[in-house]
């Protein structure tokens, strides 16, 4: 008997333990599925993310809409510009100030980049807020000068240069900007400087460079002078003249005008002076090897005493003078900046008359630009001079307010 019971009790046990596997793993089954329906309820996907998906579909949408248009507007306007400067030559002069104003906008930025690289503040002058209305000028004047020169800056304010009001004057109504062209000195906010800046109070005629000044460093002012101009002033010319040089300004002007329909110009006095490789002569050369064998000449360039360039010539030295290469004399500089442009070289030697013969050049009706002493470099003893050689070789006090450009 309890041999029975116990039989059934191992069977009772083993059914019992069969169901239990197999209600197991149909339970396991069910639970997952009820999980994923409990999961899918409790935490749906979070709104934002559903708005966001469905906003970045309709913008693609929109953007890809956008562009097609976008394309058939250009090429619309495209055809509308090109049948505008087809139609009228006003379309090309307008098309060519975008361009200049455009220009004008990069030199400016790359000033302003510069300065704040070096650390200096950057000029109110490179800050132009409407560019568009920039007007446009004949010709900006740099007269260079140094911190040694106030009697001749003096004796130049006493002659060719118009004083205060008139220069103004001559800026607005004639388009013409002079200016004395100085840097600043090895130690800023010195003594020296500080002349200067009351010498500016006064007069008010000066462009201040970042440079420092030194007579080895003509070549990196002059450079520095174009792209500073060139950024403050939409001119047709930029002129480089000495302090102890006379000039004519209004026969200048008449000069510089009858070549402002070609693009690339160099205007001066051309000479092509031999290359001088002995150490303590004046104008000797560090870099004579790159001329060749001993004895040869420099490239045609424009003597140093005066010299102008037109507008795109000024606009290459800008963009690109962090790569110009500066010879010791700055007029072999300049020269060699162009060599491999198209540039029309013009020798006119009305802008290095002797201050001998200017006066009786006057008087045949052949008024000379300017007038120096070749044995000085430029008009000797000018301070003491100026006024007469104004005098014998002026073109009269009249003539910039008849001349007309």
């Amino acid at each position: 008997m309890s041999s029975k019971h116990h039989h059934r009790g191992l069977e009772l046990s083993a059914s019992k333990s069969f169901v239990s596997k197999k209600w197991t793993f149909f339970l396991c089954i069910g639970f997952f599925c009820a999980g994923i329906l409990f999961s899918d309820r409790m935490w749906p996907e979070p709104e934002g993310n559903v708005l966001s998906r469905e906003a970045s579909d309709d913008r693609l949408r929109l953007e890809s809409e956008d562009c097609d248009s976008s394309k058939k507007g250009l090429k619309r306007e495209s055809k509308d510009i090109l049948g505008d400067v087809y139609k009228s030559p006003d379309a090309i002069q307008t098309l060519d100030k975008t361009i200049s104003t455009l220009e004008m906008e990069l030199v400016a930025a790359r000033a302003a980049q510069e300065s704040i690289m070096n650390g200096s503040p950057v000029s109110d002058d490179f800050k132009i807020p409407e560019t568009v209305t920039r007007r446009k000028y004949l010709m900006v004047v740099g007269i260079n000068t140094a911190f040694s020169s106030r009697k001749r800056r003096d004796s130049v304010r006493a002659t060719w240069m118009p004083p205060g009001e008139d220069r103004k004057k001559l800026e607005e109504e004639k388009g013409i900007v002079m200016r004395f062209v100085i840097g600043h000195s090895a130690t800023p906010g010195g003594i020296l400087d500080r002349a200067i800046q009351a010498e500016e109070s006064k007069h008010g005629d000066f462009l201040r460079l970042e440079h420092v000044e030194g007579y080895l460093e003509l070549s990196a002012k002059t450079k520095a002078y174009f792209t500073t101009a060139f950024a403050m002033w939409d001119a047709d010319f930029y002129v480089k003249v000495d302090d102890d040089v006379h000039v004519n300004i209004a026969t200048l002007g008449a000069e510089l005008a009858r070549y402002r329909m070609k693009p690339r110009v160099y205007i001066g006095c051309m000479k092509s002076g031999p290359v001088l490789a002995q150490k303590g002569v004046r104008y000797h050369e560090p870099e004579y090897w790159k001329f060749g064998e001993e004895g040869n000449k420099y490239f045609r360039h424009a003597t140093g005493q005066l010299y102008a360039i037109s507008r795109e010539l000024a606009s290459y030295i800008s963009i690109n003078q962090n790569v110009l290469h500066k010879y010791v004399n700055e007029d072999v500089s300049l020269g060699s900046w162009f060599l491999g442009l198209d540039v029309e070289h013009v020798d006119d030697r009305r802008l290095c008359c002797g201050t001998t013969d200017c006066e009786w050049k006057a008087q045949a009706g052949n008024m000379c630009v300017a007038s120096f002493d070749w044995s000085c470099s430029g008009i000797c003893r000018s301070a003491d001079r100026m006024k007469d050689v104004h005098r014998r070789c002026g073109e009269g006090p009249n003539a910039l307010l008849a001349a007309s450009f």
